[in-house]
């Protein structure tokens, strides 16, 4: 009974902590989800505060980015309603000019309109005396008027044949009496036709600055900078309205190169006086003759010539700073050198002596002094006073036929330096237009009726015009170069002189059976 009690007990006091337990495990239970609903509501409530601060971030973003987009468009819209308005003044502008020149247009055409009035009224009053006229001299003479005009032009025909028949030796004779004084007068027509442009060309070099403002300093006070600059290089100085250009004119072209350099010294120093600009063109001086000379022993050296005077290597260093007919002298003078080597090579003679009268031949264009000779015979002067050799002397003096030619360089130098100056591009003169002056010079040619070919040879400074022999006879071939030659004289441009050759040939064949 005891250990019932006990058991029962025991169970009692089980059933009681375990009811204890349970009580206080619920109660545990329920403070603690109250902490948790309490911790899960704040951090709810934190949640919603970032996110309606995100939100409002991000509204205040897209209302800034829709403010600056509204700002470009009225910015754009703005720009393209200046611009109408531009235009549409621009357009009013233009609608006026040409309501204006209708109106000058309509009052030119009126008074078109009746000067064509009258001068239709004075044709018909004029038709009317001609015909009146020409009736009362038919009447007269018996012939009408058509009967009349062939009878005159036949009468003319053969008057005219005769006379020409007649005229036509003495004309040849006295041509060939006065063809020297006819041929100066063409060069001088044809220097004065291109006078102009080939003293612009070689006279004048342009000096380029960065602004206008340096024009001022360059004149100086009272025009004392540039009347000394003048004075030093001797050279003119033309400063004008073109803008960032200073011109120097000059026949000299060394001076002008002198004048050049000393420009671009001072005005890149910036020190622009009196004395300064003689210091100056004074040290350029200087170093234009110090390249010179290093130029001419450089092309000595390089055309394998030696012995040469040191005032004949001078000559050929100035030969840099001369152009003729657009060429430059020196590239010139190398070129006949060259060609002259290999010209004497191939016939046999001494290559540097042809080389050495090749490169000295144009000497006489760069003297210091300016006599009043040929270049060609000074250029023999000048070779002969520094002990050059009697043919190379005779080659250069008689290259342009000055002096008669006593050795065999003379022709040879005299046919290199035409070799030089006659290529296509070597004076001024490309390519294609060297190519269009031959296809002219035919084309020309082949216009007149009876003509069958047409040859432009030796670089167009010949045409070989080929007639047929039916068609034309020997009196009309000479009278056909003559009209050759004067349409190219006048419709055309060309350096030195054209031959016209008009070739009539007659063949009789026949066979022996």
């Amino acid at each position: 009974m005891e250990i019932i009690s006990l058991v029962i007990t025991g169970l009692v006091c089980l059933l009681v902590g375990a009811t204890v337990v349970f009580v206080i495990g619920k109660t545990l239970l329920k403070t603690r989800a109250q902490s948790i609903i309490e911790e899960a509501a704040k951090e709810a409530e934190v949640i919603k505060k970032n996110k309606l601060l995100e939100v409002k971030e991000k509204f205040l973003h897209l209302k800034a980015d829709m403010e600056k987009q509204a700002n470009a468009r009225n910015a754009k819209l703005q720009s393209a309603e200046a611009k109408a308005k531009q235009r549409e003044l621009q357009l009013n502008q233009q609608q006026q000019e040409l309501q204006r020149k209708k109106a000058e247009s309509d009052a030119i055409r009126a008074n078109l309109d009746t000067q064509i009035e009258i001068v239709e009224k004075k044709k018909a009053e004029l038709e009317r005396l001609h015909k009146a006229e020409v009736e009362r001299l038919e009447h007269l003479s018996g012939l009408s008027a058509e009967e009349a005009k062939e009878k005159l032009i036949e009468s003319l025909k053969e008057e005219a044949k005769t006379q020409a028949a007649s005229y036509i030796n003495d004309i040849m004779d006295e041509a060939k009496l006065t063809a020297n004084k006819e041929a100066k007068r063409i060069v001088i027509q044809s220097i004065q036709r291109v006078a102009t442009e080939t003293a612009i060309e070689n006279s004048v070099t342009v000096f380029h600055i960065d602004s206008d403002e340096i024009k001022g300093r360059i004149i100086g006070r009272e025009g004392r900078n540039i009347r000394a600059l003048e004075a030093a290089t001797g050279v003119e100085i033309i400063v004008d309205d073109t803008p960032e250009a200073i011109v120097l004119s000059a026949f000299d072209p060394v001076r002008r190169e002198i004048a050049r350099l000393a420009l671009h010294q001072l005005v890149t120093d910036g020190r622009i006086h009196p004395a300064r600009i003689e210091e100056v063109v004074a040290k350029v001086k200087k170093q234009i003759e110090e390249e010179i000379i290093e130029t001419g022993k450089r092309t000595a050296i390089d055309l394998g010539i030696h012995g040469l005077h040191p005032e004949l290597i001078r000559l050929v260093g100035k030969m840099k700073y001369r152009s003729s007919y657009g060429q430059n002298l020196l590239q010139h003078s190398r070129e006949t050198a060259n060609l002259c080597a290999i010209m004497a090579s191939e016939l046999g003679l001494n290559p540097k002596k042809a080389k050495r009268a090749g490169l000295l031949h144009d000497i006489g264009k760069v003297p210091d002094e300016e006599p009043e000779l040929p270049h060609a015979l000074l250029g023999m002067k000048l070779a002969e006073k520094y002990k050059e050799k009697s043919d190379i002397c005779n080659a250069i003096g008689a290259h342009h036929d000055e002096t008669e030619m006593a050795s065999l360089l003379a022709p040879i130098v005299q046919v290199c330096d035409a070799i030089s100056g006659a290529r296509p591009g070597a004076r001024r003169e490309i390519v294609e237009a060297y190519i269009k002056r031959l296809n002219d010079l035919e084309q020309l040619a082949l216009s007149y009726p009876g003509v069958l070919k047409t040859y432009a040879i030796q670089a167009g400074r010949e045409l070989r015009v080929i007639v047929g022999a039916d068609k034309i006879d020997d009196t009309e071939t000479e009278n056909l170069s003559t009209e050759i030659a004067k349409r190219i004289q006048d419709e055309m441009t060309y350096p030195g002189q054209v031959k016209i050759t008009v070739i009539r040939e007659t063949r009789a064949v026949s066979f022996a059976k």
